[in-house]
């Protein structure tokens, strides 16, 4: 079975998983070439579909990318699911054919909450901005960064 939480909502339940997303940043393998990120696709319900970090299962691995992967496309639920990333989606990616944001593009996932806009240290990121002029609900929460940039501070100082 599936672990479940609150459903995602603004306030409290966007809190709890973007923690849980948070969290799941710092068990990412150490890199100085790329973010350490942690993802979780929930259901409405509350139910986790997909979760995952960088790194997870290949040096490449991002975690949305992870977190999709456990995901079947066809699953019903991902039409009112939400995404909850660490940091905000990528938009470009030298490793893998799509960036982040087109990943989540390419399914049914209707809303994104991220914790940390993404620092201009390896591409200029605008992930969040292509995801919401595809006309998908965008949600940055600031006040949740801090976790995110603690699992970078080996990149940002």
């Amino acid at each position: 079975m599936s672990p479940a939480g609150p459903p995602p909502a603004d306030g409290d339940g966007d809190a709890y998983w973007l923690r849980h997303a948070v969290e799941l940043s710092g068990l990412c393998p150490a890199s100085h070439t790329a973010f350490s990120v942690g993802a979780v696709v929930v259901a409405a319900d509350g139910t986790v579909l997909g979760e995952g970090y960088s790194r997870r299962d290949d040096p490449h691995d991002h975690a949305e990318e992870v977190a999709l992967r456990e995901v079947d496309p066809a699953d019903p639920r991902l039409a009112g699911a939400t995404l909850y990333s660490s940091l905000e989606p990528c938009s470009s990616r030298a490793s893998r054919p799509l960036a982040c944001s087109g990943l989540i593009l390419a399914t049914a996932v209707p809303r994104v909450v991220f914790a940390w806009r993404e620092p201009a240290l390896f591409v200029d990121c605008d992930g969040a901005e292509r995801l919401a002029a595809a006309g998908r609900t965008v949600v940055e929460r600031p006040d949740l960064a801090s976790g995110a940039r603690a699992a970078n501070a080996h990149l940002i100082g």
